[in-house]
């Protein structure tokens, strides 16, 4: 596992950056990419990770990045975390310059580096090994709700890509993986699709017990990279327990119920 390297996007912070702590803990190399660089740097100083600064909606950016992945060494698994939201607004009072960022960072983000990365991909494969391709998505992929909806366009816009992008390299030896969480506390996610508005974030998770950590997705993450080569983990779904569908949110202590 030593001489296998992953690329994980949205490495910063979050799902992205806790993923690069999983990977690294199980023996990968690991290039952590997203735009703060500062971030980056210090996350490699600590774990021994390596970064590329990059904004993954510029195309250039993007080239940059597969130039110095291909001049430094293999790509055996893309891992596309990067992503977002913006505003809980109804469809009808929807910001359009909110939903184009939102399709902007989550899907054509993912069509971009996906595209670039596949030459390297398929490199790693030439000698009998096998390739990974991983996005997280979201459940709000899965069910709309309400004032929603521009993120659940973009992330369903997303989650399609990557079930066309699986038949499209069936006969390969590209496992093509997504995880779609449900509700997962992390310090920013919430917080920016809120405008920084830091109390109506925190009321968000006001009363639920144990909602999804960053450090949960990793390990699923690093569970389906780990496994055997001939494993595929299509796609897995997951929610904290006190979530058990996407618009029924348990608040307040989880309790035992006596039998009938």
């Amino acid at each position: 596992m030593a001489n296998r390297r992953a690329v994980v996007t949205g490495a910063s912070s979050g799902i992205g950056e806790a993923t690069v702590r999983a990977l690294r803990a199980t023996g990968w190399d690991v290039v952590g990419v997203a735009r703060r660089a500062g971030r980056l740097e210090a996350l490699d100083a600590e774990v021994g990770s390596a970064s590329f600064a990059a904004d993954l909606t510029n195309e250039a950016d993007v080239q940059a990045l597969a130039a110095h992945l291909a001049d430094t060494g293999s790509v055996d698994a893309l891992v596309h975390i990067a992503g977002g939201a913006r505003g809980v607004d109804r469809v009808e009072d929807g910001s359009v310059a909110d939903w184009r960022w939102m399709f902007e960072v989550n899907v054509v983000s993912a069509q971009l580096v996906t595209a670039a990365l596949l030459p390297l991909l398929r490199r790693a494969t030439v000698d009998g090994g096998h390739a990974d391709a991983v996005f997280v998505t979201s459940t709000a992929a899965q069910t709309a709700y309400p004032g929603g909806g521009g993120y659940n366009a973009a992330k369903a816009g997303e989650s399609m890509l990557v079930h066309a992008l699986r038949m499209e390299l069936n006969g390969e030896p590209i496992r093509v993986v997504e995880i779609a969480p449900g509700m997962v506390f992390t310090e920013e996610f919430t917080l920016n699709r809120l405008g920084g508005d830091q109390a109506a974030a925190e009321g968000v998770y006001d009363g639920v017990e144990a909602p999804l950590r960053a450090e949960d997705v990793a390990d699923v993450i690093a569970y389906a990279m780990n496994a055997p080569g001939h494993v595929n983990l299509d796609l897995v779904t997951m929610r904290p327990v006190a979530q058990s569908a996407q618009h029924l949110l348990a608040r307040g202590p989880l309790l035992p119920r006596p039998g009938r």
